[in-house]
């Protein structure tokens, strides 16, 4: 079919969040443990979610009338919704470089430490560095692009380095780094 009449393009790059898409020339890091939680949805999507809604969706159709039939109609919506994550988990898989953070130099600050640092304020906060789709604030995983991120790269412990923020530099003391086996990473 022409692409004309056709919502999508080949550059589905338009439906990721700004905040998830990578910066030209770099490389999706991810962990093991992330690697393998994209894995296993795509697999789920594709094995057991989208065949559930095929047959509801077929169902529905030999119903009749498609125009108010509430379960065709959810249930086309849902098979787009889950054809597009299946694309982006496609993608994201595709051009991943897992990176095993217990093989990382155990001295410095690079992908998959958790560093624990303290501001001017003398606040303490512990974050751990992982890929930009293993990123949950909660449990204190920010992406290796974030600006405390790019501030803590290639420190060492005791170093004090320096983060740009809206309300001018701010400096970090490095107080430690660890490095976890790539299995003790937090599963949601």
């Amino acid at each position: 079919m022409n692409k004309a009449f056709v919502k999508e393009s080949d550059d589905d790059d338009d439906d990721i969040p700004a905040e998830l898409k990578i910066p030209k020339g770099s490389k999706n890091y991810i962990t093991p443990a992330g690697h393998a939680r994209l894995f296993k949805e795509l697999n789920h999507l594709v094995k057991v979610e989208r065949p559930e809604i095929v047959n509801v969706v077929s169902w529905a159709a030999s119903n009749g009338d498609r125009s108010e039939n509430g379960d065709y109609i959810y249930g086309k919506r849902r098979l787009r919704e889950i054809d597009r994550r299946i694309r982006f988990l496609t993608k994201r898989l595709e051009i991943a470089e897992v990176v095993d953070p217990a093989r990382q130099a155990k001295d410095q600050v690079f992908f998959g430490a958790t560093v624990t640092y303290c501001n001017e304020e003398g606040e303490e906060r512990r974050v751990t560095i992982v890929g930009m789709d293993e990123i949950d604030m909660a449990k204190g995983h920010i992406s290796w692009i974030s600006p405390v991120a790019r501030a803590l790269i290639k420190a060492r412990e005791g170093d004090i380095v320096s983060l740009m923020t809206p309300a001018g530099p701010q400096e970090l003391e490095i107080l430690s780094i660890e490095y976890q086996d790539s299995d003790s990473f937090d599963q949601p």
